[in-house]
């Protein structure tokens, strides 16, 4: 087995000292967005015990007046993404446009959407333990034009 040369071990101990050193600057100023480094804060917060607990969701209303689902199967687009995107489209409803587009190029046979929107259902938590009650509500909406 060979050892590493001085040259060798100065370039890891240098990368090792940078890897670190964004690890914590992520860590102290970064958001998700830089992850893995970044935080994650996904999993580094919790709801207090007696707060609702939120699920965000993406609906819409085709032409016929039908409620439809538009998760990732429906339109490719990730929970997710919509989520940490929620305040964009909250500014700027006509974003959601992208939303309804998105569905129609996987469904070219389905009714049109005239409506699309973005619901947070708030389950009651007591104790930390769900009471099986809750409640929606409509942070965004965008409508077509007739």
């Amino acid at each position: 087995m060979e050892t590493l040369t001085s040259r060798g071990r100065a370039i890891r101990l240098g990368a090792t000292a940078l890897g670190l050193g964004i690890l914590l600057a992520g860590t102290i100023w970064g958001s998700d967005d830089h992850f893995p480094f970044g935080p994650f804060r996904m999993y580094a917060t919790s709801n207090p015990p007696d707060r609702p607990a939120p699920d965000t969701r993406v609906e819409g209303v085709d032409r016929t007046g039908a409620l439809v689902d538009l998760d990732q199967d429906a339109t490719g687009i990730r929970r997710a993404e919509i989520e940490g995107q929620q305040s964009r489209y909250v500014a700027e409803p006509a974003r959601l446009r992208e939303v309804a587009d998105a569905y129609a190029q996987r469904h070219p046979d389905a009714p049109e959407l005239a409506e699309v929107r973005i619901v947070i259902r708030w389950h009651g938590i007591e104790a930390g333990r769900p009471t099986g009650r809750h409640t929606d509500e409509t942070v965004v909406r965008w409508q077509a034009s007739q």
